[in-house]
């Protein structure tokens, strides 16, 4: 079982749901199979740009 973690920069990933989170990770919320959680990273995380780089381009705008 994994579970989908997220860090600062608003980028997703999978972890092991029986290993401790690595520094700047926290639980998104979502918990599944490696497939189930992969299939919902990609519904989810749809603009791949890190949150810092957003920032800045849309504030450019």
């Amino acid at each position: 079982m994994h579970q989908v973690v997220v860090n600062d920069e608003d980028q997703y990933s999978l972890w092991p749901l029986d290993q401790e989170l690595p520094a700047g990770w926290r639980a998104e919320g979502f918990t599944g199979a490696k497939e189930e959680c992969l299939s919902h990273i990609e519904e989810i995380w749809t603009d791949m740009r890190p949150r810092s780089a957003r920032l800045r381009e849309d504030g450019a705008a």
